[in-house]
């Protein structure tokens, strides 16, 4: 579920920037303002993260899509070690298959330069401010994550902020570092170009970023108002992360109801 969902991303995140920036397609010529097709990238790619979130499969393995997602779930005490090392490979397995699925079936449109299999790098201004904006987005999304899935008044929209974020944050923060939060998705798009510069960023800062965020979290409210790994847990689905903890507090219990 978890490398189908990515996986699906990644067809979509290939198919649209195909559309919107090969330069011999109809939408490029009509839309010539860089910013204006970013933002119609960030809202589909929103869309696309929200479908996926909300699907049956996303609502069953929590949506985490991310293996930065997961280590900081691990890390809250939330996943298992076992099941955090499934979820990471096979978040890397969904990522490189999207992108390769997609290279056949696009062909040379997709290895063209300006989409280039959808690879994040480093923008114009260098690997310092790349690094240092993947840090910040990546520790923003898990923030509006623990916020909103741990207040029980706003826990089914989760998935919604979500999305919400990765469009703002493809519109706007892309030029900086590609916008990736996510060491799966990088890698996944980096393998099929045989080759990305600065993929480091993208192993390192997510990760960081979304552990510092935690950290921020539980300080303020405690580790106790960590209720699950799920992205949207008001659903009917069996939560494997919930059964796997004997500890369930009164405020999990309201959050699943």
């Amino acid at each position: 579920m978890e490398a189908a969902g990515l996986g699906l991303f990644m067809v979509a995140a290939c198919s649209f920037a195909t559309i919107l920036e090969f330069p011999g397609s109809r939408a490029r010529l009509v839309l010539p303002d860089p910013m204006v097709r970013r933002a119609l990238m960030g809202l589909m790619m929103g869309l696309t993260a929200t479908v996926l979130i909300y699907s049956r499969w996303g609502m069953r393995s929590g949506a985490h899509f991310n293996p930065a997602v997961t280590l900081t779930f691990w890390r809250l005490g939330r996943v298992a070690p076992v099941d955090a090392a499934f979820y990471a490979l096979a978040q890397f397995a969904g990522a490189y298959a999207g992108v390769a699925l997609m290279a056949v079936v696009l062909g040379p449109p997709l290895a063209n330069p300006p989409v280039r299999f959808v690879v994040t790098a480093p923008g114009g201004h260098g690997t310092l401010v790349a690094f240092v904006a993947e840090l910040a987005i990546s520790g923003g999304l898990m923030l509006a994550v623990l916020l909103f899935s741990n207040t029980p008044r706003l826990a089914r929209l989760t998935g919604v902020a979500a999305a919400t974020l990765v469009e703002l944050y493809i519109g706007f923060e892309a030029p900086l570092s590609g916008m990736s939060m996510n060491p799966a998705r990088s890698a996944g798009s980096a393998w099929a170009a045989h080759g990305a510069p600065g993929q480091w960023i993208y192993f390192v800062a997510p990760p960081l970023g979304m552990l510092l965020a935690a950290e921020l979290y539980v300080r303020a409210r405690g580790a106790e108002h960590v209720f699950c790994a799920k992205l949207h847990h008001d659903n009917p689905t069996r939560c494997i992360f919930c059964e796997s903890r004997r500890d369930s507090s009164p405020e999990e219990r309201h959050v699943q109801s």
